[in-house]
């Protein structure tokens, strides 16, 4: 079991706060700022984010999903002191506190399998044989740091949640995405389906009453 919260990021923003334009460059402002570290792997994050996005739209997977492997690290983006902690073995819980980021523009079918991708890869550790010795390196030593496989309780609970299965697609994604020199579309494109997605939350929010 993985114990403590997260460290608070002070750079959330709200649908009301800016305007539709200016959130999608502020969001990829941080990817392309710090998405060039590679965090143990053989590629950089923001190749990564780019590969499992272009995975999922392969997949046919929907908007929601493919926003969220696009976003899905977008936590080691905004989060540096994490990021340290993460090195000195301590977890940082990125997907905590990238689907907090993301949780005032973006609706729960984005934020929910960001915030579980991470238990996603303990869920396949402990019930799908051959998952664990197929991750990277970085993906094992990370596992350490998250706790591990989960016990037959925890996995049992985990199955029963909301979003599990778009959670698994997406750790599929996350796994699979870390190919050397793959090209794939840039992440300018993507702007037109995180328009959409936060639009429609806005317009819900607004006639909801909560603006």
């Amino acid at each position: 079991m993985r114990q403590g919260n997260p460290p608070c990021v002070g750079q959330r923003f709200h649908i009301f706060q800016i305007g539709l334009d200016q959130m999608i460059d502020k969001l990829f402002h941080i990817i392309n700022k710090f998405g060039r570290l590679t965090y143990g792997e053989d590629i950089t994050q923001i190749e990564h984010a780019l590969q499992c996005a272009q995975l999922a739209r392969e997949d046919r997977a929907a908007d929601t999903l493919i926003a969220a492997a696009l976003l899905h690290d977008i936590g080691q983006f905004i989060d540096d002191a994490g990021n340290a902690a993460e090195q000195r073995g301590i977890d940082a819980r990125h997907e905590v506190i990238g689907a907090a980021f993301l949780a005032t523009a973006f609706p729960d079918s984005v934020t929910e399998p960001v915030r579980m991708h991470v238990e996603a890869k303990r869920y396949l550790c402990a019930s799908e044989p051959g998952y664990r010795s197929a991750l990277s390196r970085a993906s094992e030593l990370s596992l350490q740091l998250q706790g591990g496989p989960m016990t037959t309780a925890e996995a049992s609970a985990f199955a029963q949640a909301r979003f599990f299965e778009e959670a698994i697609r997406l750790r599929r994604y996350d796994d699979t995405g870390k190919r050397k020199n793959w090209a794939v579309s840039e992440l300018e494109s993507y702007r037109p389906l995180l328009e959409r997605l936060i639009g429609d939350r806005a317009a819900r929010e607004t006639s909801d009453g909560r603006n």
